[in-house]
């Protein structure tokens, strides 16, 4: 093994291995591996430049009497060699004399270190596992490499973010998490540690990471090389700022945003759309903007307005901008086989292969997916929404089915033009976004948004609104959300929302989903996005199977605020306008977000890292810094129990009541009411009008 320095690189060569270590940022290094002549140049989601750094390297003779050497195994071997230390800013990585990492803060404390069990020579850990911490094996037949990347696990370490998955658990700490993506997960692969430090996996191929009891083990079933960034802070606000830093932040949420999204499954003609805004409106009812679902189009792949259901789109969005509503329309990067672009995209090259065999979606028609990773494919599926779309006046985009929903996730048998979909898999909900955002920047619009139905690392610099995606109608999936929320925000993902109710399986009728729904409206109300969504069975019947040869779709029952009974209307309107008094503060949110990558809702730990206490608390959340919100998560509940982070004094906004910190409270939520708590005698109007 050869460690030399070449400017502000550390590089550590073994064999036909090469690793760089790099500073990357404020407080940051970046430590890359390949097995191939030349380092791939991929910087993936760390496409920012990253501030200016000036490392320090220093080099020092090493022998078994350092005490961080010493071991319990000592068997007589004898270690001697040059130790380097790679410090940028706070961080620093000590390379010991066999090559592996260990890092520190500006404290001297261990953050964390790879994970080796050799017994070649004598180290902390020697045994006769022969376990490298990295590992870059060839796939026979190929150029390609399948990669594990180990390092240490803490028994008092807790982990938050890594996107969005359906669990219970806050804390990753003992999860197995799937490295892809799929229709309600999003592979972030970003965490902060308890430990005081950030770690992001750069590397979009398909994998898993086990954060086990014994040691935390990353995979890549095939990829160049291994990449991974990490940095250190105080908090965990020190450390998002950090990391949003070097892969990007939200752009200020457009006005609209703020407010009330009106959406189901689905309106299906101008007019149906039009009754429900003409009556919103009608009533006094705040409505910031509604959503024409999918297949309302001539045909998948067309990217247009079928002109018999939606004759008029300019007029229609003229007269909801007239109301104050924005139209968001839903855009599927499915391209039917008969679709009047497939030929042209498929020629282009702009369509998604298979190694084996053809993969057609079936569904509604005989679609196969465009190459999003292909920027000429941005540039076309661009080009003709701005013609059918943009000219129109509609300016936000619902990016469907962004992950994507494959009908089998035989990722071995898909190839992007970024690569093989085992490396680049990943990427694709990134460039969905990123074709939408630039071609709606180059006309020009200032405030831009994309509701995508996933994301990866560095997403959120597209405009990316994610959202969780085809979830259950239920209480359970409801408390699934309220984690996956919150670990999409520690991701670095701020805005963020899910479909108030579920989407799969309410019914209207039935007095068990009407509790769920009013539930799950009151925390919608404090959520980044506060948007209205599901198909509500049972689905109507169709009108007609075919008609001009394209299967037609039909929609769900209503679901609209008058929708769920009468008693509960008043509830629900309630909350609009609840909504609307909190637009100042929400505003401010979304502009910390801009502005140092602070999430709109955050874990309690993030505004009281020094609590114990709210580092386990996972059943409420800090929206904003003055903020906290308790959903009710269970039926027939009138009185719920919450944790009151210590350091501060608490009022009820329902009650009244006011609480010092450092304890949990009994609190009254009535059908009507989620508990929220404002802090150290912020006064905001939530339940009484200023």
């Amino acid at each position: 093994m050869q460690i030399e320095q070449a400017n502000d690189r550390l590089i550590i060569r073994s064999g036909i291995s090469q690793l760089w270590v790099d500073p990357w940022g404020e407080d940051g290094i970046r430590v890359r591996m390949t097995n191939d002549k030349e380092m791939d140049p991929n910087d993936w989601a760390l496409s920012e430049k990253p501030s200016a750094s000036f490392p320090v390297v220093s080099c020092r003779e090493v022998d078994i009497t350092d005490p961080w050497y010493k071991s319990d195994e000592y068997s007589g071997y004898h270690m001697t060699g040059r130790e380097y230390t790679f410090t940028n800013g706070k961080l620093t990585a000590r390379v010991n004399p066999e090559g592996w990492i260990s890092f520190f803060n500006e404290k001297g404390q261990l953050l964390t270190e790879e994970y080796w069990r050799n017994r070649d020579r004598i180290n902390r850990y020697s045994t006769s596992l022969r376990i490298p911490a990295r590992l870059l094996k060839a796939i026979p037949g190929t150029s390609d490499w399948s990669l594990t990347a180990r390092f240490e696990a803490f028994d008092d370490e807790k982990i938050f973010g890594m996107g969005q998955y359906q669990d219970r658990k806050l804390d990753k700490k003992g999860a197995v998490l799937e490295l892809c993506h799929r229709n309600s997960q999003a592979s972030v692969p970003f965490f902060v540690s308890s430990r005081g430090y950030g770690f992001l996996w750069n590397n979009p191929a398909v994998g898993t990471c086990f954060f086990g009891t014994n040691r935390t083990e990353w995979t890549a079933r095939s990829t160049k090389k291994m990449d991974y960034y990490i940095t250190c802070g105080d908090t965990p606000a020190e450390i998002e700022r950090k990391y949003s830093a070097v892969v990007g932040r939200a752009p200020m949420m457009p006005e609209y945003g703020l407010g009330y999204w009106q959406c189901k499954l689905r309106y299906r003609t101008q007019d149906e759309l039009l009754s429900v805004a003409r009556r919103h409106k009608a009533l006094g009812l705040p409505m910031d903007a509604i959503v024409v679902d999918f297949f309302h189009w001539t045909r998948q792949g067309d990217f247009k307005f079928e002109p018999l259901d939606w004759p008029d789109p300019e007029g229609m969005v003229r007269e909801l901008k007239e109301m104050g509503i924005e139209t968001v329309v839903s855009v599927w990067p499915t391209v039917d086989e008969q679709s009047e672009n497939y030929r042209e995209m498929a020629d282009r090259g702009y369509l998604v292969r298979t190694d084996r065999g053809n993969d057609v979606s079936t569904w509604m028609g005989a679609a196969v997916y465009f190459d999003a990773t292909h920027p000429g494919a941005q540039r076309f599926v661009w080009e003709k929404c701005r013609e059918n779309y943009y000219k129109n006046g509609i300016r936000c985009f619902w990016l469907d089915v962004a992950e994507p929903e494959y009908g089998s996730y035989e990722f071995d048998n898909y190839r992007y033009w970024a690569g093989p979909a085992l490396q680049t898999s990943n990427l694709y909900p990134v460039g969905y976004a990123r074709g939408f955002y630039e071609g709606l920047k180059a006309e020009g619009e200032e405030n831009v948004m994309s509701l995508v139905r996933c994301a990866w690392a560095g997403s959120q610099k597209y405009a990316v609104l994610a959202w969780s995606g085809d979830i259950y109608s239920s209480f359970r999936a409801m408390r699934e959300q309220l984690q996956a929320g919150l670990s999409m925000a520690m991701a670095g993902i701020p805005w963020w929302t899910c479909d108030i109710g579920g989407f799969m399986g309410g019914d209207n009728s039935d007095p068990a989903f009407r509790e769920l729904l009013l539930r799950w409206f009151a925390w919608g109300c404090f959520l980044p996005v506060f948007r209205m969504h599901g198909e509500r069975s049972p689905w109507h019947e169709r009108e007609q199977e075919y008609r001009n040869g394209v299967r037609q779709l039909t929609s769900g029952q209503d679901n609209e605020v008058w929708s769920f009974g009468e008693e509960n209307t008043p509830i629900l309107c309630k909350y609009l306008f609840i909504r609307e008094r909190l637009r100042p503060y929400i505003r401010s949110l979304m502009r910390a977000a801009h502005d140092t990558g602070a999430p709109v809702m955050r874990p309690l730990f993030y505004d009281f890292p020094d609590d114990k206490q709210a580092w386990l608390t996972e059943d409420a959340y800090m929206f904003g810094p003055d903020l906290l919100i308790a959903p009710v998560m269970e039926a027939g509940v009138t009185r719920r129990s919450v944790y009151l982070p210590q350091g501060a004094v608490w009022k009820d906004a329902y009650t009244g009541k006011v609480y010092d910190g450092g304890q949990t409270v009994d609190v009254p939520c009535p059908l009507d009411v989620i508990p929220v708590m404002l802090r150290d005698g912020k006064e905001l109007p939530v339940y009484h009008e200023e």
